[in-house]
């Protein structure tokens, strides 16, 4: 094999010259049952899909074929690294639903915000460095803060979100033993993976305090506009122009384009633009006119509307399963998004009892999966976003089954 290091029968012959920062690599809970929640016979609450069946196929293919048409040779060429110029107005106007009053020239559009998330800890993060962020917080964040080697410090949310004193608490405790957060990483409204929502009078607080403490704050808000009945509270973006904002359209329209986009403070968007450049050169032309055409032409209002009334029907399937089948039990009520958080009785470890749940044919994601530091055993998070109300009430019913088997097992010792 050529390159293949000579002697080396090692699974992996490069082992031990990766570089330091691919110890932080690793596959998440999420990513790893994807393979078998993808089983029909398998109810998947796990994964946190989008159903993308209601969005009218003519919607998308309509904006597809008037792209190739009129504006081929510019949707397969190669684009600007900040984004093309239209979508960045058109996302100006879908970030003031929100509240967000911002200018076309500091937004850079990014291969989904997964991607900004990505570049923005590539231009803060070294080694060591402190990373805040809610306990539970994005899987994926995770992942993208330990692949540069930072240190994730999480802070206590309840009901209505991070909680001011305990972020007080924590950086007052770190500055003690030398140490200074550089970034505050939030998912503020209707929070992945616990669903709750920060309240306003605590976003101003929570900004105040980052201020105060010289931290950049990072609001990631895939969510914010599938609200079930009244808005949430205008973004952090809106009070606090100084601060990051991340936001895409796969929750909104499709995962599958991979559009997502940062809104900065100019100094910041300079070096995102650089840093997209070195990473992908430009982003997508193809996908970004596309979405900018259907931006134009399709009442992209109303299709989120849509969206809003097939994941309320789910979020209520889910409540009153649980409500049903797992009545002793505590879990949060979203009012928007994709997720509940469930809480086990203390005994219970939910990735100990995953394997039970799998071959019962019900797939969750296990709590420990949003915390760097190891909490979370007794928590699932249960995804409603993709799974038909019959199917997951039926999930809810064969994990209720799984827990009683846990739970009989345990008292037997």
């Amino acid at each position: 094999m050529a390159g293949r290091p000579i002697g080396d029968s090692d699974p992996d012959p490069w082992k031990g010259r990766y570089a330091a920062r691919t110890a932080g690599l690793s596959a998440s809970e999420v990513r790893a049952l994807f393979a078998v929640a993808s089983r029909p016979e398998v109810v998947s609450l796990a994964g946190g899909m989008p159903f993308v069946s209601a969005l009218p196929t003519e919607l998308v293919t309509g904006s597809v074929d008037r792209v190739l048409r009129e504006r081929g040779p510019v949707a397969l060429q190669y684009g600007s690294g900040q984004g093309d110029p239209t979508l960045r107005e058109q996302i100006l106007e879908v970030m003031a639903l929100e509240g967000i009053r911002g200018r076309a020239a500091d937004v850079v559009v990014t291969t989904g915000s997964q991607h900004a998330l990505e570049l923005l800890a590539k231009l803060f993060l070294d080694p060591g460095d402190v990373v805040l962020a809610e306990g539970p917080s994005y899987v994926t964040a995770l992942v993208v803060f330990r692949s540069f080697q930072a240190d994730v410090s999480h802070v206590l949310m309840d009901e209505h979100g991070l909680v001011p004193d305990a972020l007080r608490e924590r950086i007052a405790a770190l500055a003690a033993a030398g140490r200074v957060p550089k970034l505050l990483y939030t998912v503020p409204t209707f929070n992945n993976p616990a669903g709750v929502t920060l309240s306003a009078d605590r976003r101003r607080e929570i900004l105040q305090i980052a201020r105060e403490n010289g931290i950049l704050v990072i609001e990631d808000n895939p969510y914010g506009l599938l609200y079930f009945g009244s808005p949430p509270p205008d973004a952090l973006r809106s009070i606090d122009d100084g601060i990051v904002y991340l936001g895409t359209f796969s929750k909104t329209l499709a995962p599958g384009l991979r559009v997502g986009w940062a809104l900065a403070p100019s100094d910041i968007r300079d070096k995102l633009i650089l840093a997209n450049e070195a990473a992908v050169l430009s982003p997508s032309s193809f996908t970004q006119l596309v979405v900018s055409e259907y931006l134009d032409t399709a009442d992209w209002r109303a299709q989120i509307a849509t969206f809003r009334g097939v994941y309320e029907a789910r979020r209520d399937a889910l409540l009153a399963a649980l409500a049903e089948f797992l009545p002793d039990l505590h879990w949060t009520i979203p009012d928007g998004g994709f997720y509940v958080w469930l809480t086990l009785p203390e005994a219970l470890d939910a990735s100990a009892m995953l394997p039970r749940a799998v071959a019962d044919l019900v797939a969750y994601t296990p709590g420990s999966a949003f915390f760097a530091d190891g909490n979370g055993r007794n928590n699932i998070r249960l995804s409603f976003s993709y799974p038909t109300p019959e199917f997951i009430r039926e999930g809810i019913r064969r994990l209720a089954s799984v827990i009683d088997a846990e739970k009989a097992a345990f008292a037997r010792g």
